[in-house]
């Protein structure tokens, strides 16, 4: 069997290949319809939930109801509600709370015995008679769920007032969740079908690569124009949605090493931008244009090149990272962009295959994520806020190429908790090719490892809102 080029990282006895991710910076998405929990809103009172290490209270002012809980300072003290879900599907759950410390309390939130949140931060609010809002948006059963919120610290949690539980916010996830889809590999799914599945209205196409020469093609062989792919893109565009596309990956012959100035790889990629007028371009840069500071600094310059002929075109930079962020060529390229002017867009990391056989994989991506924040503020001096629009991730659905390591559905809901308390530019996965579960005979490039139903993971990820 030959291993297709420009392969993106996936469990594979063949060849090592890489996930890519693509990350964009801060869209607005517009609404469209994910499925509801709950018609209207409801008020559960902590004081009336099942309490472990605590006690109602009411020696301050501003709760809601007949008291509020005051968790004892202990790590492990918790909150239990019974909430009533009139269907499956996605619910808000909005914790009322006061944090008059000076120091985060975080939370775990469970549902039905599942974390499906890890450490929310619940910050400090300004006083313990001043109450805000923390909200997660989780996926319910039909019926009678518990949700429980946890303190992870010896701090306890905050003083919590109440729980309000209904109906996500409707959203139409647009370019920062844009799933990768590999069409050349992997018994790709119609992406009409991935949409009306799923509600997501933008994919990242993979690969292109170079034909052997500073000219680019799908795979290193496939045209831009007239062949399988842009019949893929018109059919995805005709659906009301839209793509961009991932030039590079782990395998084949890159652009970035075969055109040899940075003007050359600048038209280069200036021939996939007009072949269907893109919007935004993603590199994944892996391999061997990682490991060489001449071709990184040739990226660089060439997307400085293309982002100034081509107004409003969104740029992301996709690579590899350790969990606790960037290794140093990863600092590396950080610095250089910015030490280079490049107004880069979303700067991405893909926090996998880390090594070890972990599987707690949702934690090691948010710590991965706030390395990867250290250094883009660092490097460019930015705030928190637009440093964290500057950021994303990708990450990788099941399992991964690493023996034992495994990312679970609940840990893209600790991801998507993360991204929709930051704002992140990004968050996406690879792949919509391994997202379902494997069959006799399957190949982990088409499946995801795990018992899962078709897209869970991807349904996950379309709640981001930005």
């Amino acid at each position: 069997m030959s291993i297709p080029q420009g392969r993106p990282r996936s469990a594979t006895p063949l060849a090592a290949l890489c996930a890519l991710l693509l990350c964009l910076f801060s869209l607005q998405f517009v609404a469209s319809p994910p499925s509801r929990a709950a018609a209207t809103a409801t008020d559960h009172q902590a004081e009336d939930a099942t309490i472990s290490q605590g006690s109602v209270a009411t020696n301050h002012t501003g709760y809601t109801g007949a008291g509020f809980v005051d968790y004892a300072n202990v790590s492990g003290s918790y909150v239990q509600f019974t909430v009533d879900a009139a269907s499956a599907g996605s619910s808000s759950l909005a914790f009322r709370y006061a944090n008059g410390t000076t120091t985060d309390r975080p939370m775990d939130i469970s549902v039905n015995g599942t974390v499906v949140a890890s450490n929310v931060s619940f910050p400090a609010t300004g006083g313990w008679d001043t109450w805000a809002t923390k909200t997660v948006n989780v996926s319910l059963n039909a019926g009678t769920d518990t949700v429980r919120a946890t303190a992870v610290t010896a701090n306890g949690g905050p003083n919590l007032d109440k729980l309000t539980a209904g109906s996500a916010p409707a959203v139409t996830p647009g370019m920062a969740v844009a799933p990768y889809e590999y069409l050349g590999w992997g018994s790709p799914q119609d992406p009409t079908q991935v949409m009306a599945a799923t509600g997501v209205q933008w994919f990242t196409l993979a690969f292109i690569l170079s034909d052997g020469t500073c000219n680019p093609a799908w795979d290193g062989s496939r045209p831009l124009t007239g062949g399988s792919d842009q019949s893929k893109i018109n059919a995805i565009r005709a659906a009301g949605g839209d793509v961009m596309v991932s030039v590079g990956g782990w395998s084949g012959a890159k652009l970035g090493e075969k055109c040899t100035s940075a003007s050359a790889l600048a038209g280069a990629y200036q021939k996939v931008i007009d072949a269907y007028g893109l919007k935004a371009l993603d590199i994944d840069i892996e391999n061997t244009e990682w490991a060489s500071a001449t071709v990184r600094q040739r990226v660089i310059d060439a997307l400085k090149i293309v982002k100034a002929n081509n107004a409003g075109l969104k740029t992301v930079i996709t690579f590899g990272t350790t969990s606790s962020g960037p290794d140093s060529t990863g600092a590396d390229m950080i610095k250089r962009g910015a030490a280079s002017g490049l107004a880069n867009d979303v700067w991405c990391i893909m926090p996998f295959d880390f090594g070890g056989g972990t599987t707690n994989m949702g934690t090691l991506t948010v710590q991965a994520m706030e390395g990867l924040k250290a250094q883009v503020k660092s490097a460019y001096g930015y705030s928190d806020s637009v440093t964290y629009a500057h950021i994303g991730l990708s990450s990788m659905n099941g399992t991964t190429d690493d023996a034992g390591e495994l990312v679970r559905v609940s840990d893209f809901q600790t991801m998507l908790a993360y991204a929709q308390q930051h704002h992140i530019g990004r968050l996406t996965y690879w792949s919509v090719n391994r997202d379902r579960p494997c069959g006799a005979g399957s190949d982990g490039d088409s499946c995801s490892g795990v018992t899962q139903q078709p897209y869970d993971y991807l349904k996950v990820l379309a709640q981001y809102a930005g």
